[in-house]
């Protein structure tokens, strides 16, 4: 019986290529991640909410394409923060969890109001993040990572002004 060698080599591959990846996080990357996963979960949530509450039509656009582009998002930096060894927890911490009870306790045009307030907040501190990251962070995925959603963001902060005023 002979034995192949090429799983055994592939797997070992694979396993040295894992354990590379995890060796390029530096504590700013897990600061960045730890940061930029809450607002992107609570961008999701949120916008999920205003799709139903929103009362005008803008702004349920607006929330639909936040909801797409950070689901797209969020799935990239939970691949790359794995490949890194780096956990994202899957529940809100307590800031992003009293915001989102917040929002959904308002309704009609105060929720509007509230929401697009939110987003502009969190797209500006979070377009500083991803633009830090692109220029800063430890790992070419998460420099590359950064500098291609610090476009994305750009993107949103050009909609959230672009949206009437409630």
């Amino acid at each position: 019986m002979r034995l192949s060698l090429k799983p055994i080599l592939i797997i070992a591959l694979f396993a040295v290529s894992t354990a590379a990846h995890a060796q390029h996080a530096t504590p700013q990357d897990r600061a960045f991640v730890a940061k930029v996963s809450q607002g992107g979960m609570f961008e999701v949530a949120a916008g999920r909410m205003a799709m139903s509450k929103a009362s005008a039509q803008d702004m349920i656009d607006f929330a639909t394409a936040e909801v797409h582009d950070h689901m797209l998002v969020g799935s990239k930096l939970e691949r790359i923060a794995a490949e890194s060894g780096i956990t994202i927890p899957p529940q809100f911490n307590a800031q992003f969890a009293a915001k989102l009870k917040y929002l959904s306790s308002l309704s009609g045009p105060m929720f509007d109001k509230a929401y697009l307030a939110e987003m502009a907040t969190l797209h500006d501190m979070d377009g500083a993040a991803f633009a830090k990251e692109a220029v800063r962070g430890g790992s070419p995925d998460f420099k590359a990572f950064g500098a291609e959603t610090h476009r994305i963001v750009l993107r949103h902060i050009g909609a959230i002004h672009a949206v009437p005023a409630m």
